[in-house]
């Protein structure tokens, strides 16, 4: 089974997001590996709520089927922080898209 790489892109900030993610920010994973970031941080919060979906994604699972988007390579994930009046942070939509396999 083949491994891919994938793009996660933020797409919308809605509140303050306590990492400091802003739309354009990026996460390359190449398999298992971050290889690159457009950000200082990684949050170990929205990497969690991802991290089922985004281990099947990486292995070539549609996003379709698992739920996510409506095309097989492109799907769209949130980090679980709701955000205002409930917390003092805000929540991010991600974008997940595999660009290829691992190299």
């Amino acid at each position: 089974m083949s491994l891919y790489r994938i793009v996660i892109e933020v797409v919308e900030v809605r509140g303050k997001c306590a990492a400091g993610y802003k739309p354009g920010d990026r996460i390359v994973l190449n398999g298992f590996y971050i290889v690159s970031r457009g950000s200082s941080n990684v949050c170990m919060h929205a990497f969690s709520a991802m991290m089922s979906l985004l281990s099947a994604f990486a292995h070539g699972a549609s996003a379709r089927e698992l739920g996510i988007g409506s095309s097989d390579d492109e799907g769209y994930l949130q980090c679980p922080d709701p955000g205002r009046p409930y917390t003092c942070g805000g929540t991010v939509v991600f974008r997940l898209k595999r660009v290829g396999e691992a190299r």
